[in-house]
């Protein structure tokens, strides 16, 4: 049995001496399966739980004696504040970062404001909170909506991000009011078991829109994906950001001529390479709109999530000192538990000019245009982390139909990263123990000149019998990462 309240966070003497990726090395974290922390009925209540404890006690200390660095868990918004508004229920969390501490491992726990089962790897199903539904079968406006009118229910639009249709909150509110429950029920673990929390911001937890879906087979691979920009609370900022720019013809839909989910970049009037709407005015207006929406809605849930991570009263670090004008020594403190986001390593139609896919997710990047940028600075105000997904790939891999290139973008966002001092880590987006994915990793993680930078931290997707059925390649991965080899 655990201290229901708190337990101690310092780890047993034993674990001392056990091997550590961290030190001259990349620190490797391990994602837990999605479905780690589940709610079941009993007696005729819905309570969460912890899936397979004895099998997770035993892989959380496997995964420490190999020198693993911690873990990364997702803690589900559908799962926590099923009951209703502010009721929280962090319980089966608790266990898990109590059993977490006690194989010597770290954590870093994603807010996850999206619903699980419809993107790739996904092995459950975890929907939003039934409450949070509800409101969407009233307004349905409050979902992420493509030009054929089809709501995706995966996380709500940042179209409504200040629209207070929640009893009484905005979205951004209530990821505040989340995270700030969160800090209050763990804020003893942080800087000793939780190193991080993840903001989750879009699908999958990603800064992203859901331009890709997959899981519902609208979407396959490569196609170009589309625009998301048809709620109501998206259409009306088009339309008022087209009249402050002298063209009201503009903010009346997303483009016209920008394909289907499915379509290549050629077959397009606006993403084909030479003379596509992408690069004319009204492109350059309608892309800067889109990409600075979803900066600007990181922007607004990243302040508020600050706000309360860093409130007086939660733990800090010593960071620096320096001599004051005068005599005296400042002393400087940072959160002891970091701050962080996602991007998606969206590479497909890398190759092209106008980088489509990239396009129809929100990131504004082209071959003329550096769309990563806009992102560090904002990353850097908030002090934040970042962690990237595709670091496993290689261009090679992939049909040259798609102009595929998970390398040069991996390449541009470290740069992009390094430029503003941003931490980055990377993940994989597939479950692979080929050693040519690990030796991309390692690559990616290491660089191959000081121009190629690092990597802060590398997490491995995830957790599972897969990954015990490979056991003797993981572990090898393991020790080069450990020992920079």
């Amino acid at each position: 049995m655990i201290d229901e309240d708190r337990f101690d966070t310092q780890y047993p003497e034993s674990q001392a001496e056990e091997p550590s990726s961290s030190g001259s090395g990349c620190p490797v974290y391990v994602m837990l399966p999605l479905d780690t922390v589940w709610v079941v009925e009993r007696d005729g209540k819905r309570i969460s739980v912890l899936k397979k404890e004895r099998s997770l006690d035993i892989a959380l200390h496997t995964l420490k004696q190999a020198g693993v660095e911690g873990v990364m868990v997702d803690v589900w918004w559908g799962i926590v504040e099923r009951a209703g508004p502010r009721q929280y229920d962090f319980s089966a969390y608790k266990r898990l970062f109590y059993k977490v501490a006690a194989a010597g491992l770290k954590v870093q726990a994603v807010m996850s404001f999206h619903a699980a089962g419809g993107n790739v790897g996904d092995t459950c199903k975890i929907p939003l909170p039934k409450w949070v539904l509800e409101i969407g079968e009233r307004n349905p406006d409050i979902f992420y909506t493509d030009k054929a009118g089809h709501r995706n229910r995966e996380c709500l639009s940042l179209g409504c991000d200040e629209v207070p249709l929640f009893w009484g909150r905005t979205p951004v509110l209530m990821y505040r009011d989340f995270i700030n429950a969160f800090a209050d029920k763990f804020q003893h673990l942080f800087g000793t078991v939780i190193t991080e929390v993840t903001v989750g911001l879009g699908p999958a937890g990603e800064l992203r829109y859901p331009s890709y879906p997959e899981g519902d087979g609208r979407w396959r691979f490569p196609g170009v994906g589309e625009f998301q920009c048809y709620d109501k609370f998206m259409l009306e900022s088009l339309r008022r950001t087209a009249e402050a720019a002298g063209h009201a013809e503009w903010g009346l839909s997303g483009p016209h001529d920008a394909g289907h989910y499915n379509s290549s970049s050629w077959e397009t009037g606006f993403f084909v390479s030479q003379n596509g709407s992408w690069n004319t005015a009204y492109g350059h207006f309608f892309l800067s709109w889109y990409s600075n929406m979803l900066l600007e809605h990181a922007d607004r849930v990243l302040s508020s999530a600050a706000e309360v991570l860093n409130k007086h009263g939660r733990p800090r670090v010593f960071n620096s000192m320096r001599d004051a004008s005068n005599g005296h020594v400042i002393y400087e403190f940072t959160p002891a538990c970091k701050m962080g986001i996602k991007l998606a390593g969206v590479h497909w139609w890398f190759k092209s000019r106008a980088h489509a896919a990239e396009l129809t997710a929100g990131y504004y990047n082209t071959r003329d245009r550096d769309g990563y940028l806009p992102f560090m600075a904002m990353l850097r105000r908030h002090d934040a982390s970042l962690s990237f997904t595709c670091v496993e790939m290689r261009d090679c891999e992939h049909p040259p139909e798609g102009r595929c290139s998970p390398q040069a973008l991996l390449q541009q966002v470290i740069e992009a990263a390094e430029k503003y001092g941003v931490p980055l880590s990377g993940e994989n987006a597939l479950q692979r123990y080929d050693d040519y994915a690990f030796e991309r990793i390692a690559e990616s993680a290491f660089g191959r000149n000081a121009r190629a930078g690092r990597l802060t931290q590398v997490t491995f997707l995830r957790m599972g019998d897969l990954m015990f059925d490979n056991w003797d390649a993981f572990s090898r991965f393991l020790n080069r990462m450990r020992n920079k080899a």
